[in-house]
């Protein structure tokens, strides 16, 4: 057995993620998008950030993560959320269709923010923010209140989403994201929709409740001063272009 199977079969103590030889292809009218993973390991407690612009394929990749997106090939896709757990071998999950383990993975383990918030309408912020815990059965022990506090949403708990700014409702959707104390928080552009100065405040108060929650952090953004100061961790990112402008391909690794 080589060196490099030896390593994908056997991931660290504290490794999440471990991906070797990650492939996604899509292509329409004609147009082909690649995005290649080489090698990604993501450690327990990381804050880690993709940077680049829209179109280069953050966003799957983190649906890829999140299992929401099935990978085209892969040679190793490990996921362990905690250390006294056997590492899920996500690749071998899909090709014998057992969706229901991932998404009870994901249901657990993992929380979304979505770049639009995605709240549900008919639902009050407190209702929101309790939907994760809710459907995973857990109790009301004051966590929602606690998340709406440290957000500065406190007295918006019982007000609809079309009753808040845009920036309340994506301190909402954080809070969603967290309430049931994931081990991963993935986030898709979650400060895109909002001005500099409110988008490094969200930011900042994001990073500070997922830290104390002990949840590690997976964000994508364009925007990579802020996101520098805030110290995140920034994966290697290049993306080309053929010369008939045919296939695009973007290659992440860290």
């Amino acid at each position: 057995m080589s060196t490099e199977t030896g390593a994908t079969t056997e991931p660290r103590h504290s490794t999440i993620y471990l991906l070797h030889d990650v492939v996604k292809n899509r292509e329409a009218k004609g147009v082909a998008f690649r995005l290649r993973v080489p090698s990604l390991r993501i450690d327990r407690g990381e804050k880690i950030a993709l940077i680049g612009e829209s179109g280069s394929g953050k966003s799957t990749l983190l649906d890829m993560l999140a299992f929401i997106l099935q990978p085209s090939a892969a040679s190793a896709f490990r996921f362990r959320p905690e250390d006294e757990q056997e590492p899920l071998d996500v690749d071998a999950c899909w090709q014998i269709g057992n969706l229901n383990v991932l998404g009870d993975m994901r249901k657990r383990h993992i929380g979304y923010v979505m770049q639009t918030g995605g709240l549900l309408p008919y639902l009050s912020v407190r209702e929101n923010i309790n939907l994760s815990r809710g459907v995973l059965g857990l109790r009301r022990d004051g966590t929602v209140e606690h998340l709406a506090e440290r957000l500065g949403i406190a007295n918006q708990l019982k007000k609809r989403p079309d009753a808040l700014s845009t920036g309340e409702r994506q301190r909402v959707a954080i809070g969603r994201a967290l309430a049931h104390r994931p081990a991963i928080v993935i986030a898709d552009e979650p400060t895109a929709s909002l001005d500099p100065y409110a988008a490094e405040n969200v930011m900042s108060l994001f990073l500070g409740v997922a830290e104390e929650f002990n949840s590690t952090v997976i964000l994508a953004s364009h925007a990579w001063r802020h996101i520098k100061e805030l110290g995140l961790r920034r994966l290697a990112h290049r993306t080309t272009h053929s010369a008939d402008s045919k296939l695009t391909e973007t290659v992440v690794s860290g």
